[in-house]
Order: C-alpha cells, then sequence, then structure tokens
C-alpha cells in the first residue's frame, strides 16, 4: 500500500514520470511497427511466387504478432482514453467511471488492507512493547524521552493564556471550594477522625502547650494570689500561698500529662467530639463557621490569589522541566527506564501493555480506517475525468505498455506455433 502510495506522480517526478511513459510507448510501438513492415514485406516476398518457405513461419509470426499488440494496444488504451478519438462503448473507462472506480479500490484497499483485523494482526505482529521496552530500558533513551517531555511540557505551559489559567482556577476551584457549606463536612470529617483516634495527638499537643504555660507562669500565679490576700496578712504567708498554689497546677498539669484517661484529657475530648456534633447540627455553630467562610473567600487574598497560584505553578514547571538535573526530570528519566526494563523482564507487564495496544489499535483502525480509505475515492471523485485518466496513467502506464509488448511477443510466438502445426498436418 505504502509502495503505491510513493508511486503517485508529484511535482518533482511528474515531468520524469512522462518522458519515461513515452519512452517505453514509442518501444513498443515500434515494435508493433516492426511487426507490420515485415509482415508486409513478407507478403510481398511471396505474391512474388519466388519466395522461401521460411518467409511463410516469419510472415505468419509477424502477423499474429500485430494481431496481439492492436489488441493490447486497444485494452490499454480503452482504460484512459477513446482508442483513435472513437466513442467506441466501453471504453475510456477510467475518465468516465472514475467514481465507481474510486469507490471499488476504495472498498479493494478497505477489504484487504485497512481492516481492522489485518492492522492489528500487523501492529501486534510487530512486538512494539518488547521492542519500546528495550529502547526505553538504555539510560540515553530513557534520558531523551524525558528531554523530550520536558520540551514538551514547557510548550504546553507557555501556550497557555495566563488569563484563561486564572479564570480556570478561579471557577473550578476556588468557585467550587466556596459553593458547599463547610461545617457539616468539617464536622463529619473530624468525626471520623476521632473515631479513629486521630485526634489524640491533637488532645497532646493541648496539654503540651498549657503544661508549658503553667510552666511559665511562677511569678505570674505568686503576684496574682499576693494582690488577692488581705494587706494585713504577712509577706512570707502570701509567698507561701502563691507558690503553693503554683506548685498544685504544675503538679496537676503533670498528672494530666502522664495519666491518658486524666479527667481533664476526657473532657477535652468530649469538647472535641461535641464540636464536630456542633459543626454538623448546630445552626448557630453552621452560620459563624459560613460568615467565617465568606469572610476567608472574600478576601482580597483569595479572590487574588489566581494569578499568583497560576504564576508559581507555571514557574515552577517551567524551570523543572527545563533542567536536566531537576527532580522532575530525573524522576520521569528513571520512571521510563523502569517501566522499560519491566516490559523487558516481566512477561505480566509486557502482556498488559500488548492487551492495551491491540484495544487501542483496533479501536483506532475500526473507527478511523473508512476515514482514511475515505480520502482515495474523495480524492479521485474530485479529479476532472482526463485528469484522474492522466494521474493513474503516469502511475501504472510504464507497466501497461510491458501487457502490450507480452501481447506482440507472445501473439507472435502463438502465430508461429499454430502455422507450424498447420504446415506440419496438412502439407
Amino acid at each position: 500500500m505504502s509502495e503505491q502510495l510513493s508511486m503517485m506522480p508529484t511535482p518533482s517526478n511528474e515531468a520524469e514520470r512522462r518522458r519515461v511513459l513515452h519512452r517505453h510507448k514509442v518501444a513498443v510501438t515500434s515494435l508493433l511497427a516492426l511487426m507490420a513492415v515485415i509482415f508486409i514485406a513478407c507478403s510481398w516476398a511471396q505474391s512474388r511466387g519466388n519466395g522461401a518457405a521460411w518467409i511463410g513461419y516469419v510472415r505468419a509470426a509477424a502477423e499474429a504478432g500485430m494481431v496481439g499488440g492492436l489488441a493490447d494496444w486497444f485494452a490499454v488504451t480503452a482504460l484512459f482514453k477513446y482508442p483513435m478519438g472513437i466513442p467506441i462503448p466501453h471504453t475510456a473507462i477510467i475518465p468516465n467511471k472514475k467514481d465507481q472506480v474510486a469507490g471499488v479500490l476504495s472498498d479493494f484497499v478497505s477489504e484487504n488492507f485497512l481492516n481492522a483485523r489485518t492492522i492489528t494482526d500487523k501492529v501486534m505482529a510487530a512486538g512494539i512493547p518488547e521492542r519500546v521496552g528495550r529502547w526505553l530500558a538504555q539510560p540515553e533513551n530513557a534520558g531523551r524521552v524525558s528531554e523530550e517531555a520536558g520540551k514538551f511540557t514547557v510548550r504546553m505551559v507557555e501556550g497557555i493564556d495566563p488569563a484563561e489559567a486564572e479564570g480556570f482556577i478561579n471557577t473550578q476551584l476556588i468557585d467550587r471550594l466556596a459553593e458547599p457549606i463547610w461545617a457539616p463536612p468539617l464536622g463529619r470529617t473530624l468525626e471520623g477522625l476521632i473515631a479513629d483516634g486521630k485526634v489524640e495527638p491533637v488532645v497532646d499537643d493541648i496539654v503540651v502547650w498549657a503544661r508549658r504555660k503553667v510552666d511559665g507562669m511562677e511569678g505570674t500565679v505568686v503576684t496574682m494570689i499576693d494582690e488577692r490576700m488581705p494587706r494585713w496578712a504577712p509577706r512570707f504567708a502570701k509567698e507561701l500561698v502563691g507558690q503553693r498554689v503554683y506548685d498544685e497546677m504544675v503538679a496537676f498539669m503533670e498528672d494530666v500529662d502522664t495519666d491518658e484517661q486524666h479527667e481533664a484529657r476526657r473532657a477535652i475530648r468530649r469538647q472535641i467530639t461535641q464540636f464536630a456534633q456542633d459543626l454538623q447540627f448546630d445552626g448557630d455553630m453552621i452560620s459563624r463557621v459560613e460568615a467565617l467562610k465568606n469572610d476567608v473567600m472574600g478576601s482580597a487574598a483569595v479572590t487574588s490569589a489566581a494569578g499568583g497560584i497560576w504564576e508559581q505553578l507555571s514557574e515552577a514547571l517551567v524551570a523543572q522541566a527545563s533542567d536536566a538535573e531537576s527532580a522532575l526530570r530525573r524522576k520521569a528519566a528513571a520512571s521510563a527506564r523502569e517501566w522499560g526494563q519491566k516490559l523487558v523482564d516481566d512477561p505480566s507487564v509486557r502482556a498488559d501493555a500488548e492487551r492495551t495496544l491491540e484495544k487501542i489499535t483496533h479501536f483506532a483502525a475500526e473507527n478511523g480506517a473508512d476515514q482514511i480509505v475515505g480520502i482515495i475515492a474523495e480524492t479521485i471523485e474530485r479529479w476532472d475525468g482526463e485528469e484522474a485518466a492522466d494521474k493513474i496513467e503516469l502511475m501504472v502506464g510504464k507497466d501497461l505498455q510491458f501487457i502490450r509488448l507480452n501481447g506482440t511477443i507472445v501473439g507472435a510466438l502463438a502465430g508461429l506455433a499454430i502455422y507450424t502445426v498447420s504446415q506440419l498436418l496438412f502439407y
């Protein structure tokens, strides 16, 4: 198929094809003329009554060769034009029936070459997954894949209009994030974390924070006790009471820190659980969260965030994709090499790739072959009848001239054989 398409005349080789076709036509026509000359010469010699016996054999061969050559000339010429300009029925077939020829040719190509089964079998027979795997397993080839992927990424990112990217981020990310009511989903999420024991680190952090605060409050506690005790109380008594209160606070926080089932810890857990319930079912809490959401999503920082997000994201992508030593490029090369090695070494991976390739090829061939084949019919149908005949003759005309040549030679040999047999039988 590809060889036939490559033979189609193009402006660059059309002139050369015309010269070759003309040369073959002249050669074959000259042979036909030679047969006619030989026939006339032999007929003249026999008419004189003194011709040798061999002249009859030559005359018979020339006569039959001339008839065979003329018959094949008629057949070949009738494909492309009217022989000698005479509109004989069923001649000039291609100019008059190019649309039917186009349809038949398209059907032939579709049924025998570009059908889904043939294409799929051909592709699968090539062993593409294993060959691709061996190619990718080479570090330099994996590097080339990473490089080309990087170039494609850069072109893709640079080809995106920043305004469109910002609009997409606004509509698909920020606006969608602001659409739902936040509180109930947050409450359900928190409830799930509580059930999985994932909030215990939060309880620990609260206790650690409280203990750290208490550890730094010694002076504050003593001063506060001193200010609240009667003025007549001795100073040492004030300090003693203040220190005792502080020591109790420290001891209490130490107990809370070391005892996971301490009442204070359980109280914190109850508050977190209640908070999860309030987020889901308490109207006042839901309204407060919604008000907070509206304040956050309506803030200048959020409304102008899309431009900054795209700017930073695009710059990071371009920088990573352009740098051969970046983590992105190294990861791409390593992944390509690893996948290639798996295609070579792991039969199951290769089988999966082959099944996927088979499905893709079959789908593409089944849905695209008709469109490809249709180009043949559409192109020929657009041609003028004479133009179609001219293009097709340029493509196959040289081979058809060999039909004329063979017709002349075979006719001559057949005529010679028939004449010889008749001489042997009847003379």
